[in-house]
């Protein structure tokens, strides 16, 4: 069953906020285990990035939250968990939430790409279609596609100075963006009021700081990232990501630890 819902004061006129019901369409426990038990939807080498906007305020996020997880054992896939704030006034406070997440989104739907709105959960797969972020379907289809398409990919390569050099392999014209996104694997969070009041849940990979390391154009083929640009309190993974600038199309993205 499909629960629509309209939320007013965003600054975006006649914006429509899409929930699944999670006794509907969550995914058993099981059928989770199958998909991390699948076989690689890409290639390690070139990740498909995987962008999942959820919301601690949100009753049917939760099931997309656990498929967040599980795709995230893919290595072939780099999940990113962007928790936004627009549910914020509806009694509970998201503890993760950041507005530069709900900005990203807000610009992904202006794009108008397929799958595009604003909308929790939803996932984002290389910053060019949404699908409903419990859809484990329909975002493992987002994704081989995704995979098939011909797109640079990133080296990483560890310096003696404790820090990183990325290198782009494949051709990239036209203006691109390198972005270090500062990532928590695993946050738990207990949830006193709200839809999901009582509840305590587990996000994976979530975003804690993002810092732009190159505006580029040509492209350059290697960056170097320092051991200092990789120490944030909060952070216990990283990730870059080679972007089109304006919430443009993700180009590539990779690991760094």
């Amino acid at each position: 069953m499909k629960i629509v819902a309209t939320l007013a004061g965003l600054g975006l006129a006649a914006i429509t906020f899409l929930a699944i019901n999670p006794s509907g369409s969550g995914m058993s426990d099981a059928r989770l285990a199958d998909v991390a038990k699948a076989a690689p939807l890409a290639s390690a080498d070139a990740p498909v990035v995987l962008e999942l906007f959820t919301s601690q305020g949100c009753s049917s996020c939760p099931p997309a939250d656990k498929l967040a997880a599980q795709l995230a054992k893919d290595r072939s896939l780099l999940v990113i968990t962007r928790p936004v704030t627009y549910w914020d006034r509806l009694g509970w406070k998201d503890t993760l939430a950041r507005e530069e997440n709900t900005a990203l989104q807000r610009a992904y739907a202006r794009k108008g790409n397929e799958g595009a709105g604003v909308y929790t959960p939803q996932i984002v797969v290389n910053g060019r279609h949404g699908a409903v972020g419990s859809n484990a379907r329909s975002v493992s289809a987002l994704s081989r596609n995704a995979a098939m398409t011909n797109r640079p990919s990133l080296a990483v390569t560890p310096a003696a100075n404790g820090g990183y050099t990325v290198r782009i392999d494949g051709k990239v014209s036209g203006a691109s963006e390198l972005m270090l996104v500062a990532l928590s694997a695993h946050e738990t969070v207990p949830i006193a009021r709200g839809e999901n009041g009582g509840r305590s849940i587990s996000y994976t990979n979530v975003v804690r700081r993002e810092t732009r390391l190159a505006p580029s154009s040509p492209v350059r083929q290697s960056f170097s990232i320092a051991a200092r640009q990789l120490r944030n309190a909060k952070a216990d993974r990283y990730a870059v990501i080679l972007r089109r600038p304006g919430a443009g199309p993700i180009l590539a993205g990779q690991y760094l630890r």
